[in-house]
């Protein structure tokens, strides 16, 4: 395989950017299915630094279903194998180029507990790496906007559409990405451009309602018919609509027969200009990830399934970036229908 040289000299800057040095170790970390090109500008990247790189390749695992698991953020690859724990936990800098990523993997806590740091490559086509690239002056409103959800109470989330969400931040963990990561015990996952957290359990409730051009990153789609979900104490107990949309959402969760697949893992807003909302017509489904649609700037992402703050864990996941709606911390607004305001925008 050939790998352009530009795209070596661009993750070489990003990895320069996560404080990546030479007197440092790092691995990228792969399975069988993960994307070659990936794997290989990584080693090739650190190489270029000066970096001693090791690459540790794992078999992926069967899906045993009950259906097929896409963008769970939870890759399953490690299997709990003490052997690669232990040498993935001993190195600085780790390049998750697993497909599902190691953000909800239960081995998570393990790998940073000795201070490493991951930097998740999103399980996209290069061509997005190449478009989207860095943006200088993200970090400091991804820090605002993370600073702000800290210290806030109460987010609500409404839009002409008919959500009207109210989640109780008492106990949720606050998270930003900007794309880099250079804390010791730090993850984050390129592209970047969030702001989110991880509510507490019980702490969600209201209605959501996902209109044509929301997005179902499952599903690489748009939504094209509304879906009505109602939550209760953090569960999405009802799933109405007329259309398809309504009736494929409610049967994937089903799929799962367990109570985690309907409960809410994280919500929050994206904050990156340089993605975009409609780019799902132009890629194949196996060569997007959606990362891009997850971050693109004024979009209101909720998801379902794993949330360690709630002590949930489930493989069923569905990431939701929906457009046009208003976030509000304790009634001021960060997000006035899919348009960020003040000093985040």
């Amino acid at each position: 395989m050939s790998v352009p040289w530009h795209r070596v000299e661009a993750f070489s800057d990003h990895f320069a950017r996560c404080a990546v040095a030479p007197s440092e170790t790092a691995v990228v970390l792969a399975e069988d299915h993960s994307r070659p090109d990936l794997v290989e500008v990584s080693v090739l990247a650190l190489q270029h630094l000066g970096v001693a790189v090791s690459t540790v390749v794992l078999p992926t695992p069967p899906n045993r279903g009950p259906v097929p698991i896409r963008s769970t953020g939870a890759s399953v690859a490690i299997a709990h194998n003490p052997a690669v724990v232990a040498g993935l936990a001993a190195a600085d800098f780790i390049v998750d180029c697993t497909v599902e990523g190691l953000l909800h993997a239960e081995e998570r806590p393990a790998l940073l507990a000795d201070g490493a740091r991951i930097l998740m490559l999103s399980n996209e086509h290069p061509e997005v790496f190449d478009r989207i690239g860095h943006d200088e002056g993200m970090g400091p409103r991804v820090a605002r906007g993370r600073e702000m959800l800290a210290a806030a109470s109460v987010m609500q989330v409404t839009s002409s559409a008919g959500t009207d969400l109210v989640v109780d931040l008492a106990g949720a963990v606050a998270a930003g990405s900007d794309g880099t990561v250079t804390a010791e015990g730090g993850i984050a996952h390129w592209p970047g451009g969030l702001v989110l957290c991880f509510p507490a359990a019980g702490s969600t409730s209201g209605t959501v309602v996902m209109a044509p051009g929301d997005a179902n990153l499952t599903f690489k789609d748009y939504v094209r018919s509304p879906i009505v979900c109602t939550l209760e104490a953090d569960h999405v107990v009802a799933v109405e609509g007329e259309g398809l949309d309504a009736k494929l959402f409610s049967s994937y969760l089903a799929a799962w027969e367990e109570p985690e697949a309907y409960a809410v893992s994280h919500v929050g807003w994206g904050m990156n200009h340089s993605c975009r909302w409609d780019v799902l017509p132009l890629y194949d489904k196996g060569d997007l990830n959606g990362t891009e649609l997850r971050a693109f700037a004024g979009n209101f992402l909720w998801s379902t399934g794993a949330n360690e703050v709630a002590g949930r864990y489930c493989r069923g996941h569905f990431d939701l970036p929906m457009r046009n709606c208003t976030v509000s911390l304790d009634g001021e607004p960060v997000v006035v229908e899919g348009r960020l305001v003040d000093d985040l925008a």
